[in-house]
């Protein structure tokens, strides 16, 4: 059997130590070459083991200053769901939006709840040739225009979301709502815009997979680089099959805790 990289077995002694307590939370964790001294390794290897725990969200890095043990953040709970109950109200406490929609339907997946989205600065281009992957998800050629949205969530003030949306411009182009943030309909969501110009949405899919933040969102969402996020890629389509959107959602894992709820059909 292979032995344990060095690192790795640093890291589950300093995971140890943090644990029991050894250092408090907000307490800064001695410098690297104290800690390279003490367990006999170069520094570059205490590096790495405290980018691993910095990953796994034990420690928090600070420029200038050094490594600290992380403060626990609060996880608020996004619930994704179609079903309601008779007043609108899921059983996990997610109302409807003010738009009436479900989560599916609004804002580039943005959902109505204690700790939901209370601002957001969004950022739309037109005629975007379409990348491979997403001329893909969209059925369309590679290089087809496009309107693509991007979208920053706060909750009090707090990043807790980020979405990057796309339209095929043969869907909307010419139409008032071609826009997603502008126009009679803005904000309204997917589901309500396309309505107005005759086109039903009638499924969303969504594809949720586990991430480490890259340096761009981790700026973004105040978080570090490599923290675990929730990507979800979503696709709306319409009655005939034929998508109408795709959108990508990266959700911190440490501030949210996302729960999908399904309703049961009945004989």
């Amino acid at each position: 059997m292979p032995r344990e990289a060095p690192y790795l077995a640093v890291a589950d002694v300093l995971r140890a130590r943090i644990v029991a307590g050894e250092w408090e939370i907000g307490e800064r964790l001695p410098s690297r070459a104290r800690l390279a001294e003490e367990y006999g390794v170069g520094r570059n290897v205490v590096q790495r083991a405290m980018d691993r725990l910095i990953g796994d969200g034990l420690l928090e890095g600070r420029a200038g200053s050094g490594t600290y043990v992380r403060v626990p953040r609060e996880r608020l709970r996004l619930v994704r769901s179609r079903h309601r109950e008779r007043h609108g109200v899921s059983r996990f406490g997610a109302a409807r939006d003010r738009t009436g929609a479900a989560p599916e339907q609004g804002r580039a997946g943005a959902v109505t709840e204690r700790g939901r989205a209370d601002a957001w600065d969004t950022h739309s281009q037109v005629r975007v040739p379409a990348p491979e992957a997403i001329a893909e998800r969209l059925a369309i050629s590679p290089g087809d225009p496009c309107v693509t949205t991007h979208y920053e969530f706060l909750a009090g003030g707090r990043p807790v979301q980020l979405s990057e949306s796309w339209e095929p411009m043969a869907v909307t182009d010419g139409t008032p709502v071609v826009l997603p943030e502008m126009g009679p309909l803005a904000g309204k969501g997917v589901v309500e815009r396309m309505r107005s110009i005759g086109v039903v949405v009638e499924t969303v899919v969504e594809m949720p997979r586990p991430a480490r933040a890259t340096p761009a969102q981790a700026n973004l969402l105040g978080i570090s680089p490599g923290d675990l996020v929730l990507q979800i890629e979503r696709t709306i389509y319409d009655t005939d099959g034929r998508p109408v959107e795709t959108a990508d959602m990266v959700i911190p894992d440490a501030l949210r805790e996302v729960v999908y709820e399904f309703g049961v059909d009945r004989p």
